[in-house]
């Protein structure tokens, strides 16, 4: 074959290959690219992860939810299948199976894939895995509180600030409209001039005295104590071991009923 034919047949061919883009798939393209996504593993798979965190973040196109983690080995799976049913429902694929499961937060982190981290764990598990992120150069989205104490948050927002991460609390009951016009008129002086703010705060109802119980082979329980003081385990202090209420409701609605009956009164 001569040069210039050769040549020809070539520059004929890279233009047919370049004219046929549509051999590329349409999903590694675009706004929802894979390129284009937030990779996101969620910390602490309870009732929180599971009513709001997982579906409100899943919901939306740039996120994807890539990991799950739990110190509680069973909603672990949960979550995972949880995750997976979401993304197997939208994507159609009967066979998707790719949520990895973590049952401890700092492998997670070490998931160089995880753009971001969703904590959703009890209260007293806030500050130490949002730190811990922020070391390891992921955005974070918190549940509320953000600390136990103020030396807590300070050393959290310092952290934070030092590794350049995002860090969001979700504390989105001060953006609920009822709230936003309150201190819009205040600020604006509808009210008059401000003396005196009281402040009450509702609580959960104490639950009932439990006795030790054995400790559930799926739960890392001493890590679940993480900086609080160590005590017996009882599944009204921590999960409930079925389903996903309130640690320790099915106990205080007994009482409530109990009491309801015996006073004639509804609990509020």
């Amino acid at each position: 074959m001569k040069r210039r034919k050769f040549i020809g047949k070539t520059v004929l061919g890279t233009a047919a290959m370049v004219g046929f883009p549509s051999i590329v798939p349409a999903s590694v393209l675009g706004k929802d690219a894979p390129s284009n996504k937030i990779n996101i593993g969620q910390i602490g798979c309870g009732r929180i992860a599971r009513s709001h965190d997982l579906p409100e973040t899943m919901r939306h196109n740039k996120a994807n939810i890539m990991a799950v983690c739990d110190l509680d080995s069973n909603r672990t799976k949960d979550a995972k299948v949880l995750v997976d049913k979401f993304y197997k429902e939208k994507a159609g694929k009967s066979n998707y199976n790719g949520t990895k499961m973590y049952n401890d937060h700092r492998e997670l982190l070490l998931n160089k894939d995880i753009d971001a981290v969703i904590i959703s764990t009890p209260d007293h598990w806030h500050s130490q895995p949002a730190m811990e992120a922020a070391i390891a150069g992921k955005d974070i989205y918190l549940q509320k509180p953000t600390s136990l104490t103020l030396k807590e948050g300070r050393q959290l927002v310092d952290v934070v600030k030092s590794k350049g991460t995002i860090l969001q609390v979700g504390t989105q009951q001060r953006a609920m409209p009822q709230f936003r016009i309150a201190a819009e008129l205040v600020r604006n002086g509808r009210i008059g001039k401000l003396h005196t703010v009281k402040i009450g705060l509702p609580g959960d109802p104490g639950g009932p005295d439990a006795l030790e119980m054995p400790i559930p082979k799926s739960l890392n329980y001493d890590m679940w104590l993480g900086s609080t003081p160590e005590v017996p385990y009882t599944e009204i202090g921590v999960h409930p071991q079925v389903g996903y209420s309130r640690p320790g409701m099915v106990e205080i609605r007994t009482i409530w009923s109990r009491n309801d009956y015996r006073m004639g009164t509804t609990p509020l």
